[in-house]
């Protein structure tokens, strides 16, 4: 799953991104672009649930793929 993130813009808030989602799957890889705003998510957690947790966080994200 990739993920549009434009709110993401520093080493901190890749943190953040990648925290969130290790959170909901432990297993899950994360590869997070900081200068094209995006996330490559490979997870058994849901979408919708990835889409809100980092919602939650301050960093709405949209599905592209």
């Amino acid at each position: 799953m990739k993920l549009s993130i434009p709110d993401m813009t520093c080493a901190h808030c890749k943190a953040v991104v990648e925290r969130t989602v290790i959170e909901l799957d432990s297993r899950a890889d994360v590869v997070v672009d900081i200068a094209a705003h995006t996330a490559n998510i490979t997870t058994t957690a849901a979408p919708e649930a990835i889409l809100s947790a980092l919602k939650a966080e301050g960093y709405p994200a949209r599905r592209i793929a």
